[in-house]
């Protein structure tokens, strides 16, 4: 029989499986990456806004907080866009390959984010993940666009994970990620102007539906709540850990539904690794600091870590 931690953490991987396999979700829908997202955000916002209805949270907030919310769901919205982008002109393997960097951009950008110094084997860690990113670019002179894509994605989700790590704080994920969802779907609107509103738009078929709704209500609205939720129950250096089974899970699951379209040089695979590695190895090493700072220090000051709901697949 399992106990409740043994529970929460099988939980924990599967939620990190539904987001690998959000990547195959894109390459399976046949329609472009922006109305894929717009579509997914609008059913999202539905089944969200269902679930703060149903559990009766208000959803009041200041004035400047929400035009943050609503800057916050513009990058949501283009993360999601250069993502599927990346999936739809190379592959789902390319795809996460290149966004398991996310944690070093976050590394990157944290020191000026929180006004900190910069620490030496960031730096370190920094060179080895252009070593990686050096073998793939090798053997993948064929997808170049979407290993930039994926890239501009990871940089992005980085963005909007550190934005999250400040809400979270004050406000309740699902209240957050209302707001975010529904900005980001008017966003898009404008952007696509009045092609939302024709009959070619609204006809899909009933495979892409299946799809997309599948997308909207397990791989978001579903994998957000129970997320936040699990993340309560489990150490944030577990949680690092198990979400960097991320790219694994969705490259298999790619391998196994897509086939062929998936199968890359040995030497592709050799740059994911070292890429895979340096990524675990700097929240290793982060972790470690952060108990001897907790060690050194008893006012609790430490750098905050993103929001539990920073992770945007």
């Amino acid at each position: 029989m399992l106990n409740n931690n043994q529970k929460n953490y099988l939980h924990l991987h599967l939620i990190v499986f539904i987001w690998g396999f959000t990547a195959v979700l894109g390459a399976l829908i046949t329609v472009d990456a922006i109305p894929l997202v717009w579509y997914r955000m609008v059913l999202a916002t539905f089944f969200v806004g269902g679930y703060i209805w149903y559990s009766g949270f208000s959803l009041r907030v200041p004035m400047r907080t929400l035009l943050a919310f609503i800057l916050a769901g513009v990058v949501l919205a283009l993360h999601w866009v250069a993502f599927f982008m990346a999936v739809k002109v190379s592959n789902v393997s390319v795809t996460l390959a290149m966004i398991s960097t996310g944690a070093l951009f976050t590394s990157v950008l944290e020191p000026i984010w929180y006004k900190r110094r910069v620490i030496w084997y960031e730096l370190v860690l920094g060179l080895v993940v252009i070593l990686g990113l050096y073998l793939i670019f090798r053997v993948g002179s064929d997808y170049v666009e979407g290993i930039v894509l994926a890239l501009i994605a990871a940089l992005l989700s980085s963005v909007f994970s550190l934005m999250n790590g400040k809400f979270v704080k004050q406000y309740r994920p699902s209240v957050i990620s209302f707001y975010e969802l529904l900005s980001g779907v008017a966003f898009l609107s404008v952007c696509m102007g009045g092609e939302v509103f024709t009959d070619g738009f609204i006809m899909l078929s009933p495979k892409d539906w299946l799809y997309l709704l599948v997308l909207a209500s397990v791989c978001t609205a579903y994998a957000l709540i129970s997320s936040v939720k699990v993340m309560k129950y489990i150490s944030p250096y577990t949680v690092m850990l198990t979400i960097n089974m991320e790219p694994v899970y969705g490259i298999l699951l790619a391998f196994m539904i897509l086939g062929d379209t998936e199968k890359m040089n040995p030497e592709f695979y050799l740059g994911a690794v070292v890429i895979l590695i340096t990524v675990l190895a700097n929240g290793v090493l982060k972790h470690r600091e952060e108990s001897k700072r907790q060690k050194n220090s008893t006012a609790g000051n430490g750098i905050d870590p993103p929001g539990d709901i920073g992770i945007c697949r």
